[in-house]
């Protein structure tokens, strides 16, 4: 009896032992060795929950500097509310904290400390840092606040210093509360008015404190309320301390932010206690697909990279005292009931963040196309590029391929005769930012067939994402019955034609008259290019591969021009650009002959030879890709890894699968990176990717049975994948040039009977 009473005791114990912990898997430094040269990623080691509001991180760069953190510096300059990852973009609603210690510092240049990567933790739930002056910091965060401490050695004097990063803030130091309220207003292009507004709370008493700004770093002690620009604050605390700070944040109101803070961090009396829960919430997250392999390295960079795709597009909603979201709008300035998100480009995302989004997270995604027209009603456009008001940046009206998506795989929470109608508006106007807000060089499309080069930069790529996009304006309107919209935009989906010349085998720039742009170089970039050349946007013809290969002449040149895409040699020709950008750069160093993996337009190519009849290459260059271009270090992305988009498409190829035409509900297979991989899906429901004898060298499929049964084709549907069940393939270390070869088996493109 007492030997089964010992085991019913130590029981709950071991059960939670077995729990398996995937977050130690998660690298946040992965990525972060870039510069403006060479891009590694373009991350910084983000500590957030899943689509969190705001987010954490040390600061390595100058306030108003995109470069968050860069690896390979030593000295970190302050502990930052953060958002956006591109350092393109830069930043907005940032302010942070530095510890000092000895003599008060303010100056962000001269309060820096160094520090070694050996004492740097770096994990989603918890970031730490030992300076080499032995003061620590650690953070660990909620979805609109952060818990963090700052232990100082016994001895030294302790100052805490906030900084009103750039353009106006203002602070209020409330000493009886150990408390600092105030707000930040920097970023671009925001309504007017417009705060964020935060709330710290410390758990130990002010010894001295006072009021500065960054301009001209003049201190002035003992005031306890400023603003203007750059204003910020500092406290002194007893000698050697040991400091907590609760912060939470808001757009809407600072009552909102205390509320915030007391929701989300109220209960935790220790770092401990937040960090915790945030373990917790992370490990539930990313145990929704558990993958099965030997190669641990192989975990740690699919873990990684699902973390990072698990950041966008990020909640900008938050809760009321009654428990309803509601937001302060970006748009027009004005706090709406419901839901918004923002910090995403959709000419990025559209291809497989989202695609993966709506498989693991379709609450959240019918959330986020409800808002996409919300977002069109409040400013009169549909989103392109968020962060958070709309920037209009890169090309393409890709908000359609969102919604046309959503509405295939029966994400089915807005309207959508709304849509089209807010589309065929995008399609037929040009907006008042960037060309991807609206349609830049819509007359000549709508006439011409194409956007005519040179009086449009960027004009060639511009017609092929215009033709993909209007075949999902067609598509939304063929599935719900509306015949106006469907033969407006059914007509302009084969555009893509006007801007192949057969004589090159590429598209090119045309001008107005029809003449081909002259002196063509398949390996000049820029010009009728955006961030690429011809060799990486031949390809995007997602919506009707089969029209392409017809093209190219059939199947067989179609993917000899696709294994030229790897053979030929890696040289660049700096084109309209003058030098060398990061992205050629980049494609240089990946020595795959003109596969630019790092940039967008070309990373579906590697999975079209499943339209043509030689799906083995598929798998083999899925797998290539995955090996040698990513991994979990500070050196882990071929190029920008872009607001999810870079890491989705790891995610998606490492379970055997990727969503070539967004707007379809078909994921075209490659190879699996594990030997199992199961899905917990949204409805309770799991979906199981085996593969029998899988390895480095087995990358082949030889055989496959979905839920028992013989399956040839090369795609799998959503509905599928949704419905639960197993897709069992059988790998080889050769190819079966057989298997999926035959018309049925072909994925979707529209002009295919």
């Amino acid at each position: 009896m007492k030997v089964q009473f010992l085991i019913l005791l130590l029981l709950p114990v071991s059960l939670f032992s077995q729990v398996t912990d995937l977050v130690k898997y998660v690298n946040t430094l992965q990525g972060t060795n870039s510069k403006h040269e060479l891009t590694r990623g373009n991350t910084y080691p983000t500590t957030a929950l899943p689509f969190g509001m705001h987010t954490w991180t040390p600061q390595t760069g100058r306030n108003g500097d995109g470069w968050k953190y860069q690896y390979f510096k030593n000295k970190i300059r302050g502990f930052q509310q953060a958002h956006q990852c591109s350092s393109w973009s830069n930043d907005y609603a940032v302010f942070s904290f530095m510890p000092v210690m000895d003599n008060l510092v303010v100056n962000e240049n001269d309060r820096e400390l160094a520090f070694r990567h050996e004492n740097e933790t770096g994990k989603p739930y918890y970031y730490k840092v030992t300076f080499d002056n032995n003061i620590t910091t650690e953070m660990s965060p909620t979805e609109r606040g952060a818990h963090l401490r700052f232990s100082f050695p016994e001895g030294h004097k302790s100052y805490l210093v906030l900084d009103g990063y750039t353009r106006i803030s203002g602070v209020k130091i409330l000493p009886e509360k150990r408390m600092i309220t105030g707000y930040v207003n920097n970023g671009h292009g925001f309504q007017k008015g417009w705060k964020n507004h935060f709330v710290a709370v410390f758990d130990q008493p002010f010894e001295s404190y006072g009021v500065w700004e960054n301009r001209h770093n003049k201190v002035k002690e003992n005031i306890s309320s400023d603003e203007g620009e750059g204003v910020g604050a500092y406290i002194q605390f007893k000698t050697g301390v040991k400091v907590q700070v609760k912060v939470a944040s808001s757009y809407i109101s600072e009552e909102q932010a205390m509320l915030n803070l007391t929701t989300e961090l109220g209960k935790d009396r220790l770092l401990e206690d937040t960090k915790k829960r945030a373990w917790k919430i992370w490990n539930d997250h990313l145990s929704r697909i558990i993958v099965e392999g030997d190669s641990e390295d192989d975990k740690a960079t699919f873990y990684s990279c699902f973390f990072r795709a698990s950041l966008f597009s990020r909640k900008f909603y938050e809760i009321d005292k009654n428990g309803l979201p509601y937001y302060f709008s970006p748009y027009d300035g004005k706090v709406h009931e419901g839901y918004m998100f923002t910090d995403t480009g959709f000419w990025d995302t559209f291809r497989a963040q989202f695609p993966l989004n709506v498989l693991m997270h379709p609450t959240m995604h019918g959330r986020y196309m409800q808002a996409l027209l919300n977002a069109q009603e409040q400013c009169g456009w549909l989103p392109s590029w968020s962060f958070p008001n709309e920037q209009g940046s890169m090309i393409g009206n890709h908000a359609i391929s969102l919604l046309a998506d959503a509405w295939v795989k029966e994400v089915r929470t807005f309207d959508p005769e709304k849509a089209l109608a807010a589309y065929a508006h995008e399609a037929n106007n040009k907006g008042p930012w960037g060309p991807a807000n609206g349609r830049d060089g819509y007359k000549e499309y709508n006439s011409l067939g194409y956007v005519p080069y040179p009086q449009y930069r960027e004009a060639t790529a511009k017609t092929l994402e215009y033709a993909y996009d209007d075949f999902c304006g067609y598509h939304l309107a063929k599935l719900t019955r509306n015949k106006k919209y469907q033969d407006a935009f059914g007509a302009k989906m084969y555009n893509y034609k006007n801007v192949f010349n057969a004589a090159t085998g590429f598209m090119e720039g045309k001008d107005k008259e029809g003449n081909w742009k002259k002196n063509f170089d398949p390996t000049e970039w820029g010009g009728p290019f955006t961030e690429g050349n011809a060799w990486h946007w031949v390809w995007s013809v997602f919506h009707d591969v089969k029209g392409l290969i017809d093209l190219l002449g059939g199947n067989q040149q179609f993917c000899a021009k696709l294994d030229s895409v790897f053979s030929v040699p890696n040289t660049v020709n700096v084109g309209t650009y003058g030098g060398m950008i990061h992205e050629m750069t980049e494609m240089v160093m990946a020595n795959m002959g003109q596969y630019a993996h790092g940039n967008q337009p070309i990373q579906h190519m590697v999975y079209l030879y499943n339209y043509a009849g030689q799906p083995w290459k598929a798998q083999y260059y899925a797998r290539e890709v995955m090996k040698r271009l990513y991994n979990a270090t500070e050196d882990g992305y071929p190029g920008d890894e872009d607001q999810g988009q870079t890491s989705s498409w790891y995610v998606l190829s490492a379970l055997g699968f990727y969503s070539v035409c967004p707007g379809t509900d078909q994921y075209v297979l490659g190879s699996p990176l594990f030997r199992k991989t199961t899905l917990t899906l949204e409805n309770g429901k799991k979906f199981v990717i085996k593969a029998d004898n899988n390895n480095n060298d087995n990358v082949y499929i030889t055989t496959a049975r979905l839920n028992g049964k013989p399956y040839s084709r090369n795609y799998i549907t959503y509905s599928d994948i949704i419905r639960g069940g197993t897709l069992h393939l059988a790998m080889n270390i050769v190819p079966d040039s057989k298997r999926g070869t035959g018309s049925k088996d072909l994925p979707f493109s529209v002009s295919a009977k």
